[in-house]
């Protein structure tokens, strides 16, 4: 069943540089083949309460795959920039399959 990262900016950027370095980082770690980007600082429609700064979801074949990428090394090593760079929030959630 999929699973989706979802990570929400509460706030702007007040630490350009280390938004550099995890982007620095991330690109050095590569891309996994199980993530498939679905939105990303795409525009957004406020519906209920304070609209985030951003908001990224990733798609993951299941919850394992979505947390190998997030605990790996790498990722890791990259994220602690992000979040010195703005105010973070961050969930896995699993998919939904409509019961047959």
């Amino acid at each position: 069943m999929p699973a989706y990262v979802v990570i929400v900016r509460e706030g702007p950027i007040h630490t350009p540089s280390e938004m550099e370095e995890y982007q620095r980082k991330g690109a050095k770690n590569g891309v996994d083949p199980n993530l498939l980007p679905l939105a990303i600082y795409g525009a957004q429609t406020p519906l209920e309460g304070n609209p985030p700064d951003g908001v990224v979801v990733l798609q993951f074949p299941t919850v394992e795959d979505a947390k190998a990428w997030y605990f790996s090394e790498g990722y890791q090593d990259a994220s602690k920039h992000r979040r010195a760079a703005a105010p973070y929030w961050g969930v896995i959630v699993e998919g939904f399959e409509m019961p047959k």
